[in-house]
C-alpha cells in the first residue's frame, strides 16, 4: 500500500501466533484495516503459505538467508518464502542478528525477487549504517525495552528522532519503531517524533485480547 503508515505485527514463535492461532488473528486484523494503515504480519516460515492463502493480510517472513537453490540444509531460501506467498521479510531482528555483509547479501537476494525488507536496528548509529543499503524500512528497537512495559516513544523518544535524522541523512527510508509499544498513545507519539509506523510483537500477540490490542494501536494512527 503506497505511502501508507505501517503496523507490522511480529508473531515470533509464540503459541498465540502459531498455526491456527495465527490464522485467527490475521483474519481479525484484516477486518480492522484502515485505508491509510497497512497491517502486516511477520510469520514463522511454516505458516506463511497458510496465512497467505487464507487471508488478505500481507505476510512477511521473520528472516531469510542469502542462500540460493542448492545444498543449504536448515537455511531459509528467499525463493521458498516468496513461493509460499510472502511479500517481504524482516532482517537483523534482535533475536536473529546478522553482520553487515550478510545483511547486504540477503537484501540483494530479496531485491532479485521483489521482496520488501525491514532492517531492524538496535541504535541510531546502526540504523544509519543499515540505511546505506536502502532497505524498504528501518525499524529501530532498543533491545533493553523489547517486551517491556514502557514504550521507546515514552522511555527514549530521542532514539526515534535521532534515528530518523541519521537515516534520512543517508537515504529516504521510512523509519518504524518498536520495543514496548502497547497502545494508541505510544503510536501517536512515535509518529509525532517522525516514525512512519510501528513494529510490535508481545503487545499484540501476548495481550489478553489481541484484537482489542490492535484496535487500540490503530487509534494512534488517526
Amino acid at each position: 500500500m503506497k505511502d501508507a503508515l505501517v503496523l507490522l505485527i511480529n508473531l515470533k514463535t509464540y503459541d498465540e501466533g502459531t498455526g491456527a492461532n495465527a490464522l485467527k488473528l490475521a483474519k481479525a486484523a484484516f477486518s480492522l484495516g484502515k485505508e491509510k494503515v497497512e497491517i502486516i504480519f511477520a510469520a514463522q516460515a511454516t505458516d506463511i503459505r497458510m496465512l497467505s492463502k487464507e487471508t488478505h493480510i500481507p505476510i512477511f517472513a521473520q528472516h531469510v538467508d542469502s542462500v540460493k537453490f542448492g545444498s543449504s540444509t536448515g537455511w531459509i531460501l528467499p525463493e521458498a518464502v516468496k513461493s509460499a506467498g510472502a511479500s517481504g521479510t524482516l532482517l537483523n531482528h534482535s533475536e536473529r542478528r546478522i553482520d553487515f555483509e550478510t545483511a547486504k547479501r540477503s537484501l540483494a537476494r530479496c531485491r532479485e525477487l521483489g521482496l520488501r525488507v525491514v532492517m531492524c536496528a538496535e541504535s541510531p548509529e546502526k540504523a544509519q549504517e543499515l540505511a546505506s543499503l536502502r532497505p524498504d524500512y528501518i525499524a529501530i528497537e532498543p533491545p533493553e525495552l523489547i517486551g517491556g512495559d514502557i514504550s521507546v516513544s515514552k522511555a527514549k523518544p530521542e532514539v526515534i528522532t535521532e534515528s530518523v535524522q541519521k537515516v534520512h541523512a543517508v537515504a529516504h527510508v521510512p523509519v518504524l519503531c518498536g520495543a514496548g509499544v502497547k497502545d494508541g498513545e505510544d503510536v501517536r507519539k512515535a509518529l509525532a517524533l517522525g516514525a512512519k509506523g510501528i513494529l510490535v510483537a508481545s503487545g499484540v500477540v501476548k495481550a489478553k485480547n489481541p484484537v482489542e490490542a490492535i484496535k487500540n494501536l490503530l487509534v494512534g494512527f488517526e
